[in-house]
């Protein structure tokens, strides 16, 4: 029996009533009575009215009917509920990746617990069972989930030496994961708190057997985005909406053994994004041939991410961490930078403080034929390196701030050269307050290698800031707000108010200025001035204003001023 739901029967009476069963499983009373009707369930029947007495045995058919799964709302609630036993102790921006790093240990000791048992069951052999090639992950018997738990002293210390060894077993696969998590500060970590998580962990079986791959990813989704709306403008930093992302994803379309590549990847968001859209529409085995690359800077953001796909079961991910703009890391074995089918993006907007002489002299030709990003400001700095990191038939997908629209200078030269190379396809200006972290509306800008016939030497601008629904700190788009941005990108057609396509020459005229207002009204009617009755308006204020001056006068001469 689930260990929440032992410690809620602990003081209760042998006999419940169908409200108190319902709280204590979590579950509608109608459930309660459908398994009576199907006759799973027959409780008692008590007084005048026949109310509903539940006994130990029918407690223990609801355990059997039940069993130790959780549902996704009990499992979000309860992982969110492990940020409280920090919260306050530690900054709320930095408590997701201590939380995050239990929650994996926890899962794959669980997994191996779980191989281990079954081999055990089918072949009756230790050394089999405990045989590497049995184990998705390798977890040394010092370093068991129940190792840790029964720990009373030195908690902290215990678990950096259980990361470490984690790590080593499982090198290069787990390389990095751990290196941002120290328990070891008992400021920050007494032994108390640290048991407390352990003992909330420990409620229940992380096993494949109670929690599979789908529902635990879910839950580490929701987790990663209560997190980035905890700690408000640095969760922007590892977060983007997936309401965004799926925009990206559905007009991008990617396709059986595509190769797709995140060059600031934050959580991972973009790349699971494509791999459940490819899942929606063709099934999982189809979507599980995707190729999927990210690349992070933030030693603990990559840590995320790596756990995201994990806890997905996509270990064949390859997130690599670093620099992109100074040290790529998707190289050919000449050392060329790697492309790829499709290159999603949301990096950090408008950096000042880059490595811009690094760039200047780039080895790996992503200036070549451009101008050089200004040093104050890494926006097509990112969009360069993107552009050279597409294949022939290559699409890309970036968000970006409004700015790159229209600013001058070498941005403006570098926007005219992408131009007239004909790759941009469509700018599509997104609501204000989307993304944690910043108010400023951002535009999504699409890239095509291999534009169609139809498309050539055109830019379709999508207006789509003013569908969206309002929220107290974020707005959000809503299922009919995503559909319309596809729709519009799909039909690549005018929509009045909303989409224009525009010919290479009409952007040319306005000094290749990509500022949606230039090209599209936004439907706002404008207030109709009655000027003669704003005028006679004036005149009276003018007239009031003059009465009044000749009464200050009156009294500046009676003061003698």
């Amino acid at each position: 029996m689930r260990k929440d739901i032992q410690a809620k029967l602990k003081d209760m009476p042998d006999l419940l009533s169908i409200g108190q069963v319902a709280e204590i499983f979590n579950i509608h009373p109608d459930t309660l009575r459908n398994w009576e009707k199907d006759g799973i369930l027959v409780p008692l029947r008590a007084g005048k009215r026949g109310d509903r007495k539940y006994r130990p045995q029918d407690i223990q058919t609801i355990v059997d009917k039940m069993g130790s799964k959780l549902t996704l709302p009990q499992l979000e609630q309860f992982l969110w509920k492990s940020a409280d036993i920090l919260r306050g102790k530690i900054d709320s921006s930095d408590y997701k990746k201590y939380i995050f790093g239990l929650l994996f240990y926890k899962r794959i000791s669980d997994v191996w617990d779980e191989e281990y048992a079954r081999v055990m069951d089918e072949f009756k052999d230790e050394t089999i069972a405990r045989a590497d090639y049995n184990h998705r992950f390798q977890v040394p018997k010092e370093c068991r989930w129940s190792v840790i738990e029964e720990r009373a002293e030195n908690i902290g210390v215990k678990l950096n030496e259980v990361f470490e060894k984690l790590a080593n077993a499982n090198s290069p696969k787990l390389d990095k994961i751990f290196d941002d998590l120290d328990f070891a500060n008992k400021d920050r970590f007494p032994n108390e708190t640290l048991q407390r998580l352990l003992n909330h962990f420990s409620q229940y079986n992380f096993g494949d057997t109670y929690i599979n791959s789908d529902l635990l990813g879910d839950a580490y989704e929701y987790l990663i985005k209560q997190f980035a709306a905890d700690a408000g403008k640095k969760g922007g930093e590892f977060y983007t909406p997936r309401e965004v992302e799926g925009v990206i994803i559905q007009i991008l379309k990617p396709h059986k053994k595509d190769h797709i590549y995140d060059p600031t990847v934050g959580s991972g968001g973009f790349l699971l994004e494509a791999f459940h859209h490819l899942k929606e529409k063709e099934g999982e085995s189809v979507a599980r041939t995707l190729y999927l690359y990210g690349q992070e800077l933030n030693i603990g953001t990559y840590a995320i991410a790596k756990i995201n796909m994990f806890l997905h079961g996509l270990d064949s991910a390859d997130i690599q961490r670093g620099d992109t703009l100074v040290n790529p890391q998707f190289l050919n074995p000449n050392g060329s930078l790697k492309t790829f089918d499709i290159v999603v993006a949301n990096p950090p907007y408008s950096i000042k403080d880059w490595e811009y002489e690094l760039f200047k002299f780039d080895k790996y030709g992503r200036v070549d034929g451009y101008d050089m990003p200004p040093d104050k400001n890494a926006d097509y700095a990112f969009v360069l390196h993107i552009i050279k990191s597409m294949n022939s038939n290559g699409r890309a997908g970036i968000v970006l701030p409004h700015g790159v629209l229209f600013r001058g200078g070498a941005e403006g030269r570098i926007r005219e050269q992408l131009l007239k190379n004909d790759l941009l396809e469509a700018v599509i200006a997104l609501p204000s307050k989307l993304f944690y972290g910043t108010s400023i509306p951002a535009a999504i800008l699409i890239f095509n290698k291999n534009k169609p016939e139809n498309r050539k030497d055109k830019v379709l601008v999508i207006d789509a800031e003013k569908d969206f629904s309002e929220g107290k700190n974020q707005n959000s788009l809503r299922v009919q707000d995503i559909q319309k941005i596809i729709r519009a990108y799909d039909n690549y057609a005018d929509v009045e108010n909303y989409a224009r396509v525009i010919d290479l020459k009409e952007i040319e005229e306005n000094e290749f200025n990509l500022n949606v207002r230039r090209y599209i009204e936004n439907g706002d009617k404008e207030e109709e001035i009655d000027v003669s009755a704003v005028r006679k308006e004036l005149v009276a204020l003018e007239k009031e204003r003059a009465e009044i001056d000749k009464k200050v006068e009156g009294f500046l001469n009676e003061l003698n001023y």
